[in-house]
């Protein structure tokens, strides 16, 4: 029986199922994949080595921000079928096991550090029981899977591997694991496919494509959709520099092309470009793993993404100095948004924080404003000045800078608050304000992709 919870996200009342799940790994993807499997009705232990976080998650607290995740969460530890602990042998009698731990960029290296992966391999091989399926959901190097099964056959030549790797979207991640747009398993037996079969089984009732792969092209679905992601975005920022060399518009542009179906409308919004803890160092793995393969032309267009996406960022500096001037000891600029992305606290390899950083070494008086991002931020750049108060951010400033495109930055009155500004400047790094609205207002507008200097209306 079809059920929800408060926030709206699909779950399984009163089912009985009979798989035990345990889910290694209790971050961003674990933490998500852990409460939304218990919301289908599996009994769940979530495994972690950090007793700091699994004592946060065990009261239903969750130690980062993820919209609706955080009353998932404390309505599947009330029914007991989800716990959390450090011990691996608290996995013993689970028949299936998620590997949901981070790959990070490697130090001094574009490749993936597997030092998480291989450890939770080499944990819950020796205590999974014989028959149990291990599942990998990791986004790792082509190859690796191949590699832990037979280091997995060398320790428990009962148990198996799959890989499943995981598309969700930070702020999206909920609704992403109980309504997919696909489901991906790389196996190697039909019985692993039976297996992950029965644990989506209410998910593939709902119509969810099932695509059935082998092991190293499971790996490879997750860093060549990221790839095409960020080639996308990357080709609209490059076509940005373009119209702000002919005098264009790529906001204008975006909108043409975008009604092509062979090209779509999403991810054609140009800005600063992308940052976060997954296409960053995911296509810059997969460039380091083309190299181990011998396939380095193949991937050599990669690196010009990435160089465009950086370059993003050093244009909106630019435009700073294009506004106040070279010398920008002393000015006071707010920033809005220190969050790489809207509806995540998530700034690695943010943007919006690499550019309020490159400002601040320059001289200028920086302030940064984020609604959920404030304490990471601060944590990773205590040198900053930071504020929760969006007033006390915009205080005295002689130009503001929107760099993450939360709501409550679209939805401001630029009539509102020009008293609280020296100079009302302001440039969108999203091209996600209402023009029209800013300039009406009297405000001076810039915006990546745009004519330099936009009159006001009327």
């Amino acid at each position: 029986m079809w059920g929800s919870t408060s926030e709206g996200h699909l779950v399984v009342a009163n089912s009985n199922k009979r798989l035990r799940l345990s889910v290694i790994g209790t971050g961003y993807l674990g933490a998500t994949h852990a409460a939304a499997m218990s919301s289908l009705g599996f009994e769940v232990v979530g495994i972690d080595l950090d007793k700091e976080k699994i004592s946060l998650l065990s009261q239903g607290r969750v130690p980062f921000f993820e919209p609706g995740l955080d009353q998932l969460l404390s309505d599947e530890i009330a029914t007991g079928r989800l716990t959390f602990t450090d011990d691996f042998a608290a996995a013993s009698e689970c028949d299936v096991h998620f590997i949901c731990v981070g790959t990070p960029q490697a130090k001094n290296s574009l490749a993936a550090d597997m030092t998480f992966v291989n450890g939770a391999l080499a944990a819950i091989a020796p205590v999974a029981k014989s028959g149990s399926l291990i599942v990998g959901k990791s986004t790792v190097p082509v190859g690796t899977a191949a590699r832990l099964a037979e280091e997995l056959a060398s320790i428990n030549a009962g148990a198996e591997l799959a890989w499943n790797p995981e598309f969700l979207r930070e702020g999206f991640a909920v609704e992403d694991t109980l309504r997919p747009n696909r489901l991906v398993v790389g196996v190697t037996s039909d019985r692993a496919e039976e297996i992950l079969r029965e644990v989506y089984a209410d998910l593939l009732a709902l119509d969810i494509p099932w695509i059935r792969a082998d092991l190293p092209t499971a790996e490879l679905v997750k860093v060549a959709a990221n790839s095409f992601l960020a080639t996308k975005i990357s080709f609209i920022n490059a076509m940005a520099e373009i119209c702000e060399a002919a005098d264009g518009d790529v906001t204008v542009l975006a909108k043409a092309i975008g009604f092509d179906p062979r090209i779509g409308n999403r991810f054609l919004q140009a800005g600063i470009g992308f940052g976060g803890g997954c296409l960053p160092k995911d296509i810059r793995a997969f460039m380091a793993r083309a190299d181990e393969l011998g396939a380095r032309q193949a991937l050599e267009f990669l690196r010009e993404i990435d160089s465009i996406n950086l370059r993003a960022r050093t244009r909106m500096i630019e435009l700073v100095r294009a506004d106040l001037g070279d010398d920008l000891k002393g000015r006071k600029i707010a920033i809005l948004g220190a969050a790489f992305k809207p509806e995540s606290d998530d700034v690695r390899d943010s943007p919006a924080l690499d550019i309020a950083v490159q400002l601040h070494g320059a001289g200028a008086d920086v302030r940064i404003h984020d609604p959920k991002a404030t304490e990471n931020a601060k944590r990773r750049f205590p040198a900053l000045d930071f504020t929760t108060d969006l007033g006390e951010c915009l205080k005295g400033s002689e130009l503001i800078l929107h760099l993450t495109e939360w709501r409550e930055y679209r939805e401001i009155d630029p009539s509102a608050i020009a008293h609280l500004v020296a100079k009302k400047n302001i440039i969108d790094g999203r091209n996600a304000l209402d023009r029209a609205k800013w300039i009406k207002a009297g405000w001076h507008l810039r915006a990546l992709g745009v004519a330099p200097v936009l009159k006001a209306i009327g």
